[in-house]
C-alpha cells in the first residue's frame, strides 16, 4: 500500500491519501482523542500518535492535525497506523457511528423561511465551486446558516484554525456569493 502525502495551506495540518475511499459519503471531524474513540477505529489509532491534535476523513483522503511536534517525526507513526488500519480490513468509522451521525451531532441550519431560495443558491454555489477546491486542500465546509445578508459557514479539517481561512472565508468566498447573489454581504466561521 503506497500512502502518499500532500502539504495543506495550514502548515499544522497534512493531507495523507491512502489510494483508496475513507469515506463514502460525508465527512468526519474529529478534535479530540475522545470523540475519535468512540466512532472511528482509525481516528483513535491517529490520535494514539503523540503530538496529533485533529483528524478529519473525506472521501479519499485524511488530514492530521499536529500540535508543535515536527512532521518528521510524525509522519512516519502516522502512517504506519493508516497501512495497518487499513490492511487489518476494519471499518474507518464504528458500526454505529456513520458519517450522517458526525454531520448531525454539529448545529443545525438557521435561515428565515423568506430566503429559502437564496439559501438554495449559497448551498448550491457552496457544493459545486467551493467545497471541491476546500477538499483539495484537505478540508471541508458546510453552511450553517443565513441572516441578515450574512452566510455562516463552518470550516472543518485542514481549514480549520488555517492561518489562510480568514482570507479564504472574506475575500474569495464572500466574492463568489456575492457576485452570484447580491444579498449576501458577508461571510462568517462558525466554531
Amino acid at each position: 500500500m503506497f500512502i502518499q502525502t500532500e502539504a495543506t495551506p495550514n502548515p499544522a495540518t497534512l493531507k495523507f491519501l491512502p489510494g483508496r475511499v475513507v469515506m463514502e459519503e460525508g465527512t468526519a471531524d474529529f478534535r479530540d482523542a475522545q470523540a475519535a474513540s468512540e466512532a472511528s477505529p482509525l481516528a483513535a489509532r491517529l490520535f494514539d500518535v503523540p503530538g496529533v491534535t485533529g483528524v478529519f476523513f473525506g472521501y479519499d483522503f485524511i488530514t492530521v492535525t499536529k500540535d508543535g511536534a515536527d512532521w518528521q517525526h510524525l509522519k512516519p507513526a502516522i502512517l504506519g497506523n493508516i497501512m495497518e488500519h487499513f490492511m487489518s480490513g476494519q471499518p474507518v468509522m464504528a458500526a454505529t457511528s456513520g458519517p450522517s451521525q458526525q454531520e448531525l451531532s454539529a448545529d443545525g441550519e438557521f435561515y428565515d423561511e423568506a430566503d429559502e431560495e437564496i439559501v438554495a443558491t449559497i448551498k448550491e454555489l457552496l457544493e459545486t465551486r467551493v467545497r471541491p477546491a476546500v477538499a483539495q486542500d484537505g478540508g471541508d465546509i458546510t453552511f450553517r446558516g443565513y441572516e441578515k445578508g450574512t452566510v455562516f459557514l463552518h470550516m472543518k479539517g485542514a481549514c480549520a484554525g488555517c492561518p489562510s481561512s480568514t482570507a479564504t472565508l472574506k475575500h474569495g468566498i464572500q466574492n463568489l456569493l456575492h457576485h452570484f447573489v447580491p444579498e449576501v454581504r458577508e461571510v462568517e466561521q462558525m466554531v
